[in-house]
């Protein structure tokens, strides 16, 4: 659904967008070149670039219209059930700016729903989901104030890339020089009059991303960004996103890349059926999910196993070695001294993202994988499919 807010602004007019993506098209070294440019010289532009060169260090600007930029998204007690089926239950957040935020949870736990909530696209059971202090709909000039990328596959099939821009930049009072920025900065100059019904996955993605960023918005919104991007792409939209959160924005993306997310986000967000399981920061998300590990080695593993159970420690066998849980590297070291144990190897051990989102969301997954030899796979009670 486009955005329809209305503006005041001549076509071509284009000081209402911040310097990072209103002179972007220009740092993008390829379709934005002089004539002749060697090929061998045409790069895609950096997150880095986008905001550096001709504007210097981005947050001068930020500083200065701080209070065009520092918006954030704030849910509470936000409800949504379709007939006896709860989709997203209670929940209650806040999207600060400034940084990246990872939502995250198994298929179906309600993540996009929760973000279709905060757009306006569903109607909440019960909460509220404000964006700059009231709902989307009440949202003056919805697209300069949000930038949303939820299905990239939402384009007419018979309009070109150009063509798709420009009726989104017309919808919102957006000049047609922006739609030619935008195109550069996602790298789709050179296939911008091409039909969006033959792009591939990755091109799509592009497409929206060019369209969720042509109000030069505050806060925005991406499910899977990074989907069927190749991993030059999916670099390059990591540190695109970090950019713009650097720019002071508010960004929150939804992935079950949980290893991108590692490397992106620096605040997640956990739901399982439909409720919140975890707000914290990445590193605090893997601590309190996952208990402390050590893993040691030693050429009197029976001995050394013998001394840890004797002492109440949970141990068992990792290929020639032990894994004591509930147990730090001090304690194991000075009961193997005290039993005389040579050690060849004492490391402790976290949990990743990975395995740290696998305990806590364990009991919320959709389906449930079949051990071998065993029954089907069948979906659990009361899941959405």
């Amino acid at each position: 659904m486009p955005s329809t807010g209305s503006a005041e602004l001549d076509n071509g007019d284009d000081r209402h967008l911040g310097p990072c993506a209103r002179f972007g098209a220009f740092s993008l070294v390829g379709s934005a070149a002089p004539a002749g440019t060697p090929r061998r010289h045409l790069r895609r532009a950096s997150a880095g670039d986008l905001c550096t060169g001709l504007w210097g260090d981005p947050a001068r600007h930020d500083r200065a219209e701080s209070g065009r930029l520092w918006v954030m998204i704030e849910v509470t007690g936000l409800t949504k059930t379709f007939g006896s089926t709860v989709a997203v239950d209670d929940v209650t957040f806040t999207v600060r700016p400034g940084i990246v935020t990872g939502f995250l949870g198994p298929n179906g736990a309600g993540k996009s729903t929760t973000m279709r909530m905060i757009l306006g696209l569903d109607r909440p059971t019960a909460g509220t989901a404000l964006i700059d202090g009231v709902p989307y709909r009440q949202l003056k000039r919805p697209l300069r104030t949000v930038g949303a990328l939820l299905d990239a596959r939402w384009v007419h099939p018979n309009r070109s890339a150009r063509a798709h821009l420009r009726w989104l930049a017309a919808s919102n009072g957006l000049p047609n020089s922006r739609v030619e920025e935008v195109l550069a900065l996602v790298g789709l100059t050179e296939v911008a009059d091409k039909r969006a019904g033959g792009f591939s996955l990755g091109m799509s993605q592009r497409l929206g991303l060019a369209g969720a960023l042509l109000g030069d918005p505050k806060v925005l919104l991406f499910d899977e960004p990074v989907n069927g991007l190749d991993p030059e792409g999916i670099v390059w939209i990591r540190q695109f996103m970090q950019a713009l959160a650097a720019e002071g924005r508010t960004v929150l993306v939804s992935s079950h890349l949980l290893s991108e997310m590692a490397q992106t986000a620096d605040h997640l967000l956990v739901i399982g059926r439909g409720r919140l399981i975890a707000d914290t920061s990445v590193a605090e998300f893997v601590e309190r999910a996952s208990e402390a590990t050590v893993r040691v080695r030693s050429p009197q593993l029976d001995t050394l196993r013998t001394a840890l159970a004797g002492q109440g420690h949970t141990v068992r066998d990792d290929d020639g070695a032990l894994i004591v849980s509930g147990v730090t590297t001090a304690q194991v070291g000075e009961l193997a001294a005290a039993h005389s144990v040579v050690l060849h190897e004492l490391a402790s051990r976290n949990a990743s993202l990975e395995e740290a989102f696998m305990k806590l969301t364990g009991d919320d997954v959709q389906y449930q994988g079949a051990v071998a030899g065993g029954p089907a796979v069948q979906p659990m009670k009361g899941e959405l499919r």
